[in-house]
């Protein structure tokens, strides 16, 4: 059973989601949360699978308690599914940064949904590399430009090898593993083990955040 703990300050989508995930097999609802103080103390209680994300809310936004949520808890940690209104929303761009497994447009359908709680529940990432591409070269302005020094908070880079922050660049700029590795002509198993290294050594929970890093470290620069 994939066990789901829903956080929408809404009550009728609240109720909806909560209906749906109940009436499909292999799901479980855990727990309702109306704010991100809430969601925050019900995941450290229940310790959901899933957790799917409302991001605009009084009472703590749904970006702030993802971060609390991922840095408090225990292996394995929930993975949280983002639930926003517009794909373009700059709210997704925090949630890339945070460590989120994805997001989810409200409006997708009833399946499309219980597919994005399976999927993010078995290990898998709801950021296509292009899209998360497209997100972070909309939003990496607003936080730092690339020329400037290293955010704070954002990881060096001096711990990675040469081919591992080659690895990184390209996952940057949108190529899958399949790209990086006819590039760089070598196996995509190499890839996937350059990629996680890094991510190993920067402290990145997901490809989506590795992707953010490359872009606000000036690794790569939004439109090149």
């Amino acid at each position: 059973m994939i066990r789901v703990l829903v956080v929408d300050d809404q009550f009728l989508i609240r109720s909806g989601l909560v209906g749906l995930l109940r009436a499909a097999p292999g799901t479980e609802v855990v727990g309702e949360a109306v704010d991100g103080e809430e969601a925050v103390a019900l995941a450290a209680r229940l310790r959901p699978d899933v957790i799917l994300m409302d991001v605009r809310m009084p009472g703590g936004n749904g970006i702030d308690a993802t971060a609390r949520i991922l840095a408090e808890a225990p292996d394995p940690a929930p993975r949280v599914l983002i639930l926003t209104t517009f794909d373009l929303d700059e709210y997704v761009y925090g949630a890339l940064r945070v460590g989120a497994s994805g997001f989810l447009l409200k409006d997708s359908g009833p399946e499309r949904l219980l597919a994005a709680v399976a999927a993010v529940a078995g290990g898998d990432h709801l950021f296509a590399p292009s899209v998360t591409r497209r997100l972070v070269e909309a939003f990496a302005h607003r936080v730092a430009p690339a020329e400037e020094t290293v955010r704070a908070g954002t990881p060096a880079l001096d711990a990675l090898t040469g081919r591992e922050r080659e690895v990184l660049q390209l996952t940057g700029r949108g190529l899958s593993n399949r790209q990086i590795a006819g590039g760089l002509h070598i196996s995509e198993a190499t890839v996937k083990t350059h990629l996680n290294r890094a991510m190993g050594k920067l402290g990145l929970a997901s490809r989506a955040q590795a992707v953010v890093v490359a872009y606000e470290s000036g690794l790569v620069v939004p439109g090149l």
